[in-house]
């Protein structure tokens, strides 16, 4: 079957068969179906089959297409043969050339009585008559049932038909040995023709029968195949799926680990920054402490000596520089820590939308006990919550006490602050009586 496929692809290729456009690229896709097999997109791009003769010439100069669109319509309806096997696409092809109106006739150059330029064709139904420009439509046709006899005598060949009353249709070969040939295709064709309409005999019908069983297991087998294909196709997809599902859960799993870090680490942070904030404060405030010392021993001392005076004065002063500066650094580490804790809720913020997008928002029910400071940390609803999430949320509950402390110390911070205003305020004061006194 093979030979006999190339050999009809090799006529249509030619021209020797006409085909219509269409037909053209639905052959050139069974064509390409027995000759590679399933169409594969990631294998077959856009410029392999330039080194395949796919169409016959004459269709491709009919139409203004380029190469890759005749590849493009060629590939469309080759995807659509999917899962058909080699030897079935050549069948197909077969059984869609044998359609065609050249497909099986044999041309022969006759002439007339009047010496006008015919052509004979020979096919399986009859003979018909041709003119010399057309060879799709016949000019007269003579089926085998309409033919009585056909003979020739050297270059004549007369055709004789049942009705007695008709005449007899006479043309002229060019030579004694294509009158031979005529005869002998007709009568090949003539017997094939009658053996077509008698019964079969046993041994044909248990051949047929034969035939028609294998074509059905075939058939079933071809279909297990399909459906045993599409069951592998359908796991892989379920499995690349999940594939791509355990790596978001990776990556989410990765994310979250970072933020928890990223977390105890600010919070750490915030914790050594509230350590050093409440020790600053501290040392001002001694620091203040000594200065009101300092301005009340040079309040009271009214009868030290003028170098006394003096080096006091100097010593407030200085000690006031250090209250300055430490009040600058107090506010610097202030402000760091109001920006860390501006951070911490910027994440915060941050991270709800994403919980919302996962679906792992939870809502959580205060009781009685969590409005006396008690909290029972495991509930009937954490029974089902991954670890990952419950240490999400005693996170959370951290930087929540952490920002309640930092309130609190900036509520510290503001009442020293305006005691640290009234005392600058009342030691300029007295040292500015006691510039008068002197």
């Amino acid at each position: 079957m093979r030979l006999f496929y190339l050999q009809v692809k090799d006529a249509i290729l030619t021209d020797e068969i006409y085909c219509p456009p269409e037909t053209s690229v639905l052959l050139a896709s069974y064509a390409m179906q027995a000759k590679y097999g399933d169409y594969n997109p990631e294998t077959h791009k856009q410029g392999c089959l330039t080194a395949d003769r796919l169409l016959p010439q004459r269709v491709i100069g009919q139409f203004k297409l380029s190469t890759d669109e005749w590849e493009k319509r060629i590939m469309t309806w080759w995807a659509d043969h999917k899962n058909t096997s080699r030897e079935q696409a050549m069948l197909e092809y077969l059984k869609i050339a044998q359609d065609l109106e050249m497909y099986g006739v044999n041309y022969f150059e006759i002439r007339n009585k009047k010496g006008t330029e015919l052509y004979l064709g020979v096919d399986a139904l009859g003979l018909n008559i041709y003119e010399k420009h057309d060879r799709l439509s016949p000019k007269v046709g003579f089926p085998w049932s309409e033919i009585r006899n056909i003979s020739f005598n050297d270059r004549k060949f007369v055709i004789k038909p049942i009705d007695k009353k008709a005449n007899d249709f006479v043309f002229y070969a060019p030579r004694l040995r294509i009158n031979k040939r005529i005869l002998a295709l007709c009568m090949g064709n003539h017997e094939l023709y009658m053996r077509r309409r008698k019964p079969d005999t046993i041994e044909v019908q248990q051949m047929k029968q034969q035939a028609r069983d294998e074509r059905a297991l075939k058939l079933a087998e071809q279909e297990r195949l399909n459906k045993e294909m599409n069951a592998r196709e359908q796991a892989e997809t379920r499995q690349k799926e999940a594939e791509e599902r355990m790596q978001r859960m990776l990556e989410d799993m990765e994310r979250a680990k970072r933020e928890l870090a990223e977390a105890h680490s600010t919070i750490h942070s915030l914790e050594a920054q509230l350590k050093q904030l409440q020790l600053a404060k501290e040392a001002l405030e001694s620091k203040e402490m000594e200065l009101r010392e300092l301005t009340a021993q040079l309040q009271s001392e009214k009868a030290m000596s003028e170098d006394e005076r003096r080096r006091l004065r100097d010593e407030v002063a200085r000690r006031e520089d250090e209250v300055y500066a430490m009040r600058t650094a107090v506010q610097h580490q202030q402000e760091e820590t109001n920006r860390m804790q501006d951070e911490m809720a910027r994440r915060k913020e941050n991270d709800r939308p994403m919980h919302d997008h996962h679906g792992h928002t939870k809502e959580y029910m205060h009781s009685d006990e969590e409005e006396n400071g008690h909290t029972d940390l495991t509930t009937d609803a954490d029974m089902h919550v991954h670890q990952n999430e419950l240490n999400r949320i005693s996170t959370t509950e951290q930087n929540v006490n952490i920002r309640q402390k930092l309130d609190v110390s900036q509520n510290k911070e503001c009442g020293i602050e305006s005691r640290n205003a009234e005392s600058q305020l009342h030691t300029f004061r007295q040292i500015f009586f006691i510039f008068q006194i002197i």
